[in-house]
Order: structure tokens, then C-alpha cells, then sequence
């Protein structure tokens, strides 16, 4: 059954993970959602690279979370925070690609 991201997650966020990172957290509604999510790797570096259109090499890492049900990505920032014409030093609105992934559950 395919659903939106945006359905099955509480939380859907991006902020820096430093001034050539970004981080985006995804914090499922419930845990049997965030296992099967787990399970079945719903969010990869494939996904993440496709979505933020950058290689794959620049997903650094896909961090499942247990503690807090949640799914963490972090890629390489594609313009270092505050550089000139970078429109969002803090990081906080790149998750907008996310929020309408489909996923298969």
C-alpha cells in the first residue's frame, strides 16, 4: 500500500547539521510504523539523492533512531549556510521534498 510520508510521520524536518551539512529528521506517528519503515528501508540514500537531486556520494549517512521512532538522513549541503545566494542559512525548509514522498508500506 503506497501513502504519503507526510501521513504516517509526526515529524518532518530539516535543520544544519553544521555549515556543509544538513540533517532531516523523520519521527514516525507510532512504532509499528517506524519498524516497518525500518524494515523495509523506505528511506535510503537512493531515495534521499534522487529527492535533493545530488549524488548519492553526498548522502553522508541514514541513521534509524530507535529512542525517538525516527529516521535521520544527512547529506552534504549543496551551498554552505550563509554563502552568498544561499536562501535558508538555517536549514529549515529543505524538508519540503519529503513531506509528499510515496512510500510503500
Amino acid at each position: 500500500m503506497k501513502t504519503k510520508l507526510k501521513d504516517i510521520a509526526e515529524v518532518i524536518r530539516s535543520k544544519n547539521a553544521g555549515p556543509y551539512e544538513l540533517t532531516f529528521d523523520i519521527i514516525f506517528k507510532d512504532w509499528d510504523t517506524y519498524q516497518t519503515a525500518c524494515d523495509k528501508k523506505i528511506i535510503n540514500e537512493e531515495i534521499i539523492a534522487k529527492l535533493y537531486h545530488i549524488p548519492v556520494e553526498d548522502v553522508i549517512n541514514i541513521i534509524e533512531f530507535k529512542p525517538a521512532k525516527a529516521i535521520k538522513a544527512t547529506i552534504v549541503r549543496p551551498m554552505a549556510s550563509g554563502e552568498l545566494g544561499e536562501t535558508d542559512v538555517y536549514g529549515a525548509q529543505q524538508h519540503a521534498p519529503l513531506v509528499d514522498l510515496e512510500v510503500e508500506l
